[in-house]
């Protein structure tokens, strides 16, 4: 409509480059037959419109004749072309997932091979031994055994809760059960069960005197600080210190997870993050999903985790949960 009342102004001719314009921006838009009509349509717009004598699918020359020829073949092998480049496109990107999808398995199935066999091998022989030589073996020993049968079938738990966590965020089926939650009480009952069992590592958790209660899914942030804690016991050094700390503000709680260990490499912070990401030369024990699982639970809270280097070594995890605060003094009151 515009070019009709400037046509005048701009020429026929040049309308019909406009129009092929218009063809062009469809065919990166729309699917072949879309393309395809409208290259028709445009061509025939073009003739009853600007051609003269306009009004009619009549041309009076033969030049205009062959103009019109050419723009319907330049229009429709434009339409066709442009389709078949985001084909190509389209099937160049399924490719690359599909190079991708088949990386990540063979990741997942090679981290599965041992961080599920080791355990269930574990069991298996603690068990037979105790089957076939109980009467022969010191209390001592039976202990020492039963300690192994228990340690490796948290760390099989652990691992299928972990396969099945990534499974609810990557199919969208994860739903917050938000309630009132003390995270004292919370880290409290996370770091006694987790000293237990690393006994070599120190962990350091001085409650907060201003206690306060945060509304938030207690199931899936206890998964969170289980995570990070474990995996800060798991990626330093015996005899490395694991300090928590937790404060609160008026629309968020802040906690932070400090250790004093190696530290991670600037460039490989954001890779952490990533599933069954492990860092280089790192120990077995892990499956390097509980970082991936920890953020994706704590931005379902639409809260953030950052991680930072300290200056004397170790990293610390900085996790702010924007979310109703209520301390407990206010509560009581009402």
């Amino acid at each position: 409509m515009l070019c009709f009342l400037f046509v005048d102004f701009i020429g026929y001719r040049t309308v019909a480059l406009i129009l092929l314009l218009a063809v062009s921006v469809n065919a990166i838009l729309f699917e072949i037959l879309p393309v395809i009509i409208s290259a028709f349509l445009s061509a025939m717009i073009w003739n009853f419109f600007y051609i003269p004598p306009i009004f009619t699918f009549h041309i009076s020359t033969a030049e205009d004749g062959l103009m019109f020829l050419m723009y319907f073949v330049i229009a429709s092998i434009n339409a066709v072309l442009t389709t078949k480049i985001r084909e190509i496109e389209r099937k160049r990107r399924l490719d690359e997932e599909k190079i991708k999808t088949i990386e990540l398995y063979n990741t997942l199935l090679n981290s599965l091979s041992h961080e599920l066999r080791t355990p269930v091998s574990t069991i298996i022989g603690a068990v037979d031994t105790l089957k076939e030589s109980k009467s022969h073996l010191s209390e001592s020993i039976q202990f020492e055994l039963l300690s192994q049968v228990d340690m490796a079938s948290h760390r099989l738990n652990r691992q299928v809760e972990n396969l099945l966590n990534m499974s609810r965020l990557e199919s969208g089926t994860l739903k917050l059960n938000l309630d009132w939650c003390d995270l004292n009480e919370l880290l409290f009952s996370i770091v006694q069960k987790l000293s237990e069992h690393h006994r070599t590592h120190h962990i350091v958790f001085n409650a907060n005197e201003n206690s306060a209660l945060i509304k938030l899914d207690s199931g899936l942030m206890e998964q969170v600080f289980h995570n990070l804690i474990y995996n800060a016991l798991l990626y330093t050094p015996d005899h490395s210190i694991i300090q928590i700390e937790v404060s609160h503000q008026t629309d968020r709680g802040v906690i932070t997870i400090e250790d004093n260990g190696k530290g991670i490499p600037e460039d490989l912070k954001k890779s952490v993050f990533e599933k069954f990401y492990r860092l280089p030369k790192s120990k077995a024990g892990g499956s390097g999903l509980g970082l991936s699982i920890a953020k994706g639970f704590i931005e379902a809270h639409h809260g953030t985790i950052e991680l930072t280097t300290n200056e004397n070594g170790g990293s610390t995890f900085t996790i702010i949960l924007p979310a109703e605060i209520s301390f407990i003094n206010q509560l009581h009151h009402g």
